[in-house]
């Protein structure tokens, strides 16, 4: 990492501040720093009074980053897809792998999820919702099935 003096700016406008690379990758400025401290940005160069300095390839990065998190795929993952990304010998079939486990993962969270709203549907069905203070839903919470079995008889 090397220090730059300020306002160094190169023809193109590069290198930008971390709200402009902020803005650009669709982040805040909190995660830009977030990321860093985590490894999946490598450290970004300085101004001379201590500001980091962010280049074209540093916003793809956040860019590849912040798309990858609204996917779902978990840190972890995403420092894996982050390598095969960076290597230009990957094999395709790699990235394939991850992406069909966080799908089967998906798969799997969708159903659980599903499971639980079909629950709560029951349970909203069985509740009266009057000024009465039996309800299934809170005897269900409770684990108290003896008692909403006895109330629905």
């Amino acid at each position: 990492m090397s220090s730059l003096p300020e306002g160094t700016r190169g023809a193109d406008g590069w290198p930008i501040a971390i709200g402009q690379a902020a803005r650009r990758a669709g982040i805040s400025a909190k995660m830009v720093r977030h990321y860093e401290s985590l490894g999946l940005l490598p450290r970004v160069m300085r101004t001379d009074s201590g500001y980091r300095q962010y280049g074209e390839a540093d916003v793809r990065q956040l860019r590849f980053i912040r798309r990858a998190r609204d996917l779902g795929f978990s840190l972890d993952e995403i420092t894996v897809l982050l390598g095969l990304w960076s290597n230009r010998g990957r094999a395709s079939a790699s990235v394939k792998r991850i992406a069909q486990r966080h799908v089967d993962e998906l798969t799997d969270r969708i159903a659980s999820l599903q499971a639980m709203q079909r629950s709560l549907k029951a349970l909203l069905n069985d509740c009266h919702g009057d000024e009465g203070p039996d309800c299934p839903i809170l005897d269900d919470l409770a684990g108290d099935t003896d008692r909403r079995t006895a109330s629905l008889n």
